[in-house]
Parts: structure tokens; C-alpha cells; sequence
């Protein structure tokens, strides 16, 4: 969806790069080679964000074989494919392609068990997938499950040249393809000429993070180093973030309000306290993720 020009946001003081952090080097799911760029010691400073991986690789040892059926409980997870194709499936009995350009947004909530295959033997796969926490009242909720290709994905162009994909929350008055009441959360795919500019507005309450996943950035005087986490600053007059290229990029950029709850994590299950997490174990050893 095609958007008119927008005009940039003005800021008062944006937030300036409070530190870089290189991701981590990492094997997932059936043997998937991965960068964690949001790592688990983070995920306070960053709430409502608990990880966020990258992965690109045109050598399909390192994707192909994928990730075969896994559980989840207790919050969302966002997988975005910049290229590839990617079959999910789950034990609710939905099954999608997540194809270049498109998002898949998947509510855990109480239990869903579900598979992420490559349907591709070559080429480049490419991508990330974020976890995004859910508040304690909403962890028990039925799973639910949503393909947007990437026609349905609103697309603004600023008048500073400068085109965003808008997959959940508001920029420049375009509204997202998702909206998360609780968390707020802003995720946005920048793809930005040399020498451009890009502002957005975030309250001060918000935490936020910027990725370049091409290219190179700069955040307030302060380049931004290639694939590496940027931590913007929580200042409390910043009221946004003004990103500058330097060269063709695309990045990443992502906010959110904290929920400022416990988080008890225990691999692919995340609550509140322990005895939580050593239901989750339980039920799901019982065979109790899934349809009732």
C-alpha cells in the first residue's frame, strides 16, 4: 500500500546512541546459523523486546534444515523475511508462506506447538525474527496466528526520499499492519539514499533500538557499525530518534513501551515467575499446548 509523501517529524532533542552491541553468533532450531543481536541480559533494558535474531545466508547449510516443531508460551514472536520462503505450520492447524517482503505475527499465548522450514534448497534466505513479551493478564490467551504479504505492508515515503515499511505501530501518520495496545510497539523498515535524514517521534517513556542491516548509519554525530544493536539513550527530554545515512542503507528501527513486569524465561517459555514456568514444562510434557 502506497502512501502520499510525508513530511519528516521535528524534533525537539533526539536520543542520542547510548552503545553499540555486535550480535552474537549463534545455532538455533534444527542447526539454522543465526546472529543473536538482542541478547537475554538485555531484555530489561529493552522491554517489552526479549531477543531479536538476524539471519542471512545464501549457502543453505546454514539454513536448510530449518526449525522443526517447537513449543511456545507467554508471548509473540515476529518474523520478518527481507528474502526466502518459509513454511510455518502449527498444531492449531494453520500453515502459511512467509514469502520476500512479508511478516508473520504469532501469538503464543497459553501453548502453540509449530515448525519453520525452509521451502527453498538455495539461494539467499534473509531475515529476523523478534520476541516480543506480552503482559502477565494476556499470557494465557488462545494463540493466534497472521500472514501479511508484502502488498498489505504500508509503505510512506518522506519527503527526504526516504521509504519506510510500517509493519506495527504509527509513523509520520501512517498507521501500521499491527497494532499492540499494551506494548506500543514501533517497527519499522527504513531503506534510505546516501545522505538522507529520517526523524520519528517516540515518547520518552518508550524503549527503542535501531539495527543497519545495510549500509551505515549515524545517531546524533555517532556512526552505527554494520549488523550491530543500537541502544538509543532513554533521556528524559529525548523525544526521538534522527537517523542519518551515510551511504544506501536499510535499517531497522523499533521502540516499545516497557511492561515493567517479571520476566521468567525458560528457553522458548516466558512468564512471570517460576512456578509459571514450571507449568508451562508440565503442560506441555502432558501434551496440554493446543486445541482444547
Amino acid at each position: 500500500m502506497h502512501l502520499p509523501a510525508a513530511a519528516e517529524d521535528i524534533l525537539a532533542q533526539p536520543r542520542r546512541l547510548e552503545r553499540a552491541i555486535p550480535g552474537q553468533g549463534v545455532t538455533d532450531g534444527a542447526g539454522v546459523r543465526i546472529s543473536r543481536v538482542l541478547t537475554q541480559d538485555l531484555q530489561r533494558r529493552l522491554d517489552p523486546f526479549l531477543m531479536l535474531d538476524a539471519f542471512r545466508s545464501d549457502d543453505p547449510r546454514d539454513y536448510i534444515a530449518g526449525f522443526p516443531d517447537h513449543p511456545h508460551r507467554g508471548f509473540e514472536t515476529v518474523t520478518y523475511m527481507i528474502a526466502g520462503r518459509l513454511r510455518h505450520r502449527d498444531n492449531y492447524g494453520h500453515q502459511g508462506l512467509l514469502e520476500s517482503g512479508g511478516v508473520q505475527w504469532m501469538c503464543a499465548g497459553r501453548g502453540i506447538v509449530h515448525s519453520e522450514m525452509p521451502e527453498q534448497e538455495d539461494g539467499l534466505m534473509e531475515g529476523f525474527q523478534l520476541w516480543l513479551n506480552l503482559p502477565a493478564k494476556e499470557k494465557m490467551v488462545a494463540p493466534w496466528y497472521r500472514d501479511i504479504p508484502s502488498g498489505e505492508l504500508p509503505l510512506l515515503r518522506t519527503t527526504g526520499g526516504v521509504s519506510v515499511r510500517v509493519i506495527a505501530g504509527m509513523s509520520h501518520g501512517c498507521q501500521g499492519a499491527v497494532v499492540r495496545a499494551a506494548t506500543e510497539a514501533l517497527y519499522l523498515d527504513l531503506d534510505m539514499p546516501a545522505g538522507s535524514c529520517f526523524t520519528q517521534l517516540i515518547p520518552t517513556t518508550h524503549n527503542a533500538m535501531v539495527i543497519a542491516y545495510r549500509g551505515l548509519l549515524e545517531v546524533e554525530g555517532t556512526a552505527l557499525a554494520l549488523d550491530h544493536l543500537g541502544l538509543l539513550a532513554n533521556d528524559a527530554a529525548g523525544d526521538g530518534v534522527a537517523l542519518h545515512a551515510i551511504e544506501p542503507t536499510r535499517a531497522l528501527l523499533l521502540a516499545g513501551r516497557p511492561l515493567g513486569e517479571p520476566i521468567s524465561q525458560y528457553g522458548p517459555f516466558v512468564l512471570n515467575t517460576q512456578f509459571e514456568l514450571r507449568q508451562a514444562v508440565a503442560d506441555f510434557q502432558a501434551g496440554r499446548f493446543g486445541p482444547a
